[in-house]
Parts: C-alpha cells; sequence; structure tokens
C-alpha cells in the first residue's frame, strides 16, 4: 500500500540507519511524561519494524550462522533502546551536579552509560524476535511478545529499574490506566507495541503485507477496549465530591521545596527543620477540619532520628491530641561497641506526645545512590554513593504496613520503590492507602519529577487503593483509586495540600493484577502467532 515509502527506510544502511533508528527510541518518549504525546508511539515503533529488516523464516535458511543473521537485529533493536533510554533518562545526571565538584565527572556514565546498558534489553529483545520473524501481524505479536519478556526481565536483573516501561506510553491519564487492573503493568508493556506497531503492516508488499487489514482492525479494537473500559469504569466510579466518608480522615501534604544543595547544611538545618513545623501548624485549608495526619517527604528531617531526641519532641509540640505526624528522616541503629551505626531511609510515625509509634524502612535501596554495588572493589577505586553515609544505608529486610492510628494502615514506599509494580508485598494489617515520600528536587524542573509522579500514580489504580503522596518539591498530590487528582501541589510550588482520605476501591480481579496475566497474555500472542504464521504458510508456501 506505502511500499514506495518503505523501501527507502528498509534500505537504510549505516550512519543513516543508526541515526534514524536512535530518533525512532527517541521520538517514543513524546508519548510518556511530560509530554503525554499518545500518537508518538505510532511513529516510533513502526520505524523500529521498518528498520529491523523483513528478513522471514525462510531467508534465515539461506543465511549461514545464528549470531550473523540476529546480529543486525540486536544491532537495531540497542540503538532504538539508547535513543528511548537517552531521551528519557537524561535528566538523572542532574542529581550529580548537586556535588558537582565531587560527581561531575560521572556524568557521562549516567548520561550514556545507563541509557547504553538499558538498550542491551531492547537488542535482546528484537534479536529474539528475529529467530520468529515472520510476515506481516506476525512480525507485530512476535516484536511485542518479546519486548513484552524483555520489559519483565528489565524490572528485576540487578536489582531491576522498569522505569519509564513500555507500557506507561499508552497511559497518559486515568481515562487510560483502568486497563492496568486487568493486565498489569507487564501486560500493558505487550498491549502497547501491539497497538503501536500495526501501522507498519501499511507498508510493503502483498506478502508482507499479510494480515493487515486484520492487524489494523486489531490495533484499533484493543485501542478502542483500552479506552473503553476506562470511560466504564470512571463512569462507574463515585464523583471525586462524592466518595470520601464524612468521617474520613484528613490528610495533610507538607511541600517545602528546599533546595537539594541546602538540605544537609548544618548551618540551615534549623531554618529547614522550622520550615516543616511552620507548614504543619498553620489552620485547615476552607472547608477543612484539623487534618488527623501530616506527612513530611523523604528524608525531611535535617536530624538523624532517634538520636536526635529534641527534634522528635519538637515536632509532638506542634501535634494537637489524636493527632501524628509521618516524616521522612534517616534512622540511625546503634552496633556493637566500636561498629558504625546501620543507616536506613525511613519514615517515622510521631504523635503528640513526642513518642515514636511505628517506623517503616526502605526496602529497594538506588544503587550508586544509596550503596555501592561491590562495595569493596569500586571504594577501593575512590567511588562513593551520592547520598553519602559511613557505609551506605542499609536496606530493610522486609515491608511492614505502617500504623499512622488506630483506625488508618499505610503501604509504605519511599522513593522510587513506587516503580516496582512486583514489590508491593507487605506484612501487617490491611492497608488503607499508599504512602510515598520521596525527593525528587535532586533533578531540577525536568521531566524526571513527572515521570516519577505518573508511575506513583498507576500505583493508586493497580492497588485499588488511594495515593498520598509528599514531594519536597513536588510533584506532591492526593490521588484516589481511579488514578484522579483530588489534591495537588505542582514542581517548585511551597505550602500543603488538605484532602479527606478516598476510600478503596475493587479491582478487576479482586486483587492488583501482576504476573499471572502477564504470562496468560505472552501465551496467548504466541498461541496466536503460530495460527497467523500456519495460515501465511498454507497461503504463501
Amino acid at each position: 500500500m506505502f511500499s514506495a515509502y518503505s523501501k527507502p527506510i528498509e534500505q537504510l544502511t549505516g550512519w543513516r540507519k543508526i541515526l534514524l533508528t536512535i530518533l525512532a527510541g527517541a521520538v517514543v518518549t513524546l508519548a510518556l511524561p511530560p509530554f503525554d504525546f499518545l500518537p508518538a508511539g505510532f511513529i516510533g515503533f513502526p520505524l523500529l519494524v521498518l528498520l529491523t529488516g523483513r528478513q522471514t523464516a525462510d531467508d534465515n535458511v539461506k543465511t549461514s550462522g545464528l549470531l550473523a543473521r540476529l546480529r543486525p537485529a540486536f544491532y537495531t533493536g540497542w540503538q532504538f533502546g539508547f535513543g528511548y533510554f537517552l531521551a528519557g533518562l537524561w535528566w538523572i545526571g542532574m542529581a550529580l551536579l548537586v556535588d558537582a565538584e565531587n560527581f561531575a565527572w560521572a556524568l557521562p556514565l549516567a548520561i550514556l552509560g545507563l541509557p547504553a546498558f538499558l538498550a542491551l534489553f531492547f537488542a535482546f529483545a528484537v534479536a529474539l524476535a528475529q529467530i520468529f520473524w515472520g510476515e506481516g501481524i506476525i512480525r507485530i505479536l512476535i516484536l511485542a511478545l518479546c519486548l513484552g519478556i524483555s520489559e519483565w526481565l528489565r524490572s528485576f536483573i540487578l536489582t531491576g529499574f522498569p522505569w519509564n516501561a513500555i507500557g506507561y506510553t499508552l497511559m497518559p491519564s486515568p481515562l487510560f490506566m483502568q486497563s492496568v487492573t486487568i493486565t498489569g503493568l507487564y501486560g500493558m508493556n505487550v498491549l502497547a507495541v501491539v497497538i503501536f506497531a500495526m501501522p507498519a503492516l501499511l507498508f510493503g508488499n502483498e506478502k508482507q503485507r499479510f494480515g493487515w487489514r486484520t492487524g489494523l482492525l486489531t490495533a484499533f479494537t484493543l485501542l478502542a477496549a483500552h479506552a473503553g473500559y476506562g470511560a466504564w469504569r470512571l463512569h462507574q466510579a463515585p464523583a471525586l465530591h462524592e466518595q470520601t466518608a464524612a468521617n474520613a480522615p484528613v490528610i495533610r501534604l507538607i511541600q517545602p521545596s528546599i533546595a537539594q544543595d541546602a538540605k544537609w547544611d548544618n548551618q540551615l538545618r534549623r531554618t529547614i527543620f522550622d520550615k516543616h513545623l511552620d507548614l504543619s501548624r498553620q489552620p485547615p485549608a476552607q472547608n477543612m477540619r484539623l487534618p488527623d495526619v501530616i506527612i513530611w517527604p523523604e528524608t525531611s528531617v535535617p536530624y538523624v532520628l532517634p538520636l536526635a531526641s529534641e527534634a522528635v519532641q519538637a515536632m509532638g509540640k506542634i501535634l494537637q491530641p489524636g493527632q501524628i505526624i509521618l516524616a521522612g528522616a534517616v534512622e540511625a541503629q546503634m552496633g556493637a561497641l566500636g561498629q558504625e551505626p546501620a543507616y536506613f531511609n525511613s519514615i517515622f510515625a510521631i504523635d503528640s506526645s513526642g513518642q515514636i509509634t511505628d517506623i517503616a524502612r526502605k526496602v529497594h535501596l538506588v544503587p550508586f545512590g544509596e550503596y555501592l554495588p561491590l562495595e569493596n572493589f569500586l571504594r577501593a577505586l575512590g567511588m562513593q554513593e551520592v547520598v553519602e553515609m559511613p557505609g551506605g544505608f542499609t536496606a530493610a529486610k522486609s515491608r511492614h504496613a505502617l500504623r499512622a492510628n488506630a483506625n488508618l494502615t499505610l503501604l509504605p514506599l519511599i522513593c522510587y520503590e513506587a516503580i516496582f509494580p512486583s514489590e508491593l508485598g507487605y506484612q501487617g494489617k490491611k492497608a488503607d492507602a499508599i504512602i510515598n515520600i520521596t525527593n525528587d528536587a535532586w533533578y531540577g524542573n525536568t521531566p524526571g519529577p513527572y515521570q516519577h509522579f505518573r508511575q506513583a500514580q498507576l500505583r493508586a489504580v493497580e492497588q485499588g487503593m488511594p495515593l498520598l503522596r509528599a514531594a519536597n518539591n513536588g510533584i506532591s498530590a492526593v490521588v484516589d483509586s481511579y488514578g484522579r487528582i483530588t489534591g495537588e501541589m505542582q514542581l517548585n510550588e511551597i505550602g500543603f495540600i488538605d484532602r479527606p482520605l478516598p476510600p478503596r476501591a475493587a479491582t478487576f480481579w479482586g486483587k492488583p493484577a501482576g504476573e499471572q496475566q502477564f504470562v496468560a497474555i505472552l501465551i496467548a500472542l504466541l498461541v496466536i502467532s503460530c495460527g497467523f504464521q500456519g495460515v501465511r504458510t498454507k497461503r504463501f508456501g
């Protein structure tokens, strides 16, 4: 149909092909926050299909050596992935400029090295797809299946880093988020590729366009069902102003917007601490009663707790009986005589008597940020973690539900723990909501904070629980169980939000969709691909 347009693309070689492949990956990131330009996926993924080439199983017989025929596909997948992760993650380098004197040398590793490594997952996927590469709709299904597998692997290999998983490109708003309750994020990764890549079927001759009508109809039907299910589920949900009970706890989120280079300045500690106290003691927002729970961001207390008992007492003094502060702080646990303390990135629950009533500790630490992998070797080379503590932070062995008060239990996620949908298991009483405290001031006014917020927002939909998110400089928000924002403070705003706690919502399966649904989708795609392959062989064989 459009074969005259596809030939110049498929026949590209050398630097022109490399550049176009990298640009194709970069274009897809426009579908991510803060741009949320969903049509970008319909540009980048068809280009990936065309640039991978039209080598078929019959062609492979004529090619000597498995590596020889997979190498071009591996390079194409890597180049596409490099463009995707470079354009989507360049802002990580901003964290190294906070202490440029010690870390500026690592900028190339953060800006280029991390995308180069993550691109290996896409390279693996495209090379794997090439083994089963067919014509028409088959190649799309195979590519989606393989990219789904690689994104699942990316979620846990070397502690995992599923940031900007492909599925987020298909979920720019609550309307498009509801399907995750059926498929889970891993399933959405597969469906996004199936939908976005189908326009590639419009290119090529009749044999290469086998099933194009079916393919485009499939993509349109899936996209319509995706949006339609979202519209139906949101229509069934209670209106935002109707969904909270009269006795629902009132939550206050504090956003002080402290510059990152000032947070641990000894001369500014008291000023920073007082700023949090002042925001906490402000009168309630209009039409709100006194907040029951006040949430401070990650490491918002500029002292090490519980060693700084005066700080804990000061926090208790500003509270009325029954109120509680949930504050992010560095926790020190003293070791045996002569040993360094163990430090944790924690959430402290502090009541009006100045008592610490509960503590939740971070389970999944940030490599190179909060601890050094291969610590002895890398320290010998002079490297250190970006957030330096003696010996680095220690990870908690398990996650437990944080008890705010007798009537409120929270699932604690500290910083980027919110990007791991398969790591949200916890011990203790059933949680009423998710609490996510973070400090995105490291990354300035870049796409990073917007991407981070979107991923936390999706956890609320997956889990069927409202999200309470306090971020040092934004984005702080109360999000209901359908992903709708009931109160929000944008990047670099200073102030607070008072909102009643939204209720939980029932999910499609009665529990969050996870890896079981993902595996089911992969098996279904494999069966469908084999069926189309059989039809193609009978028709053209």
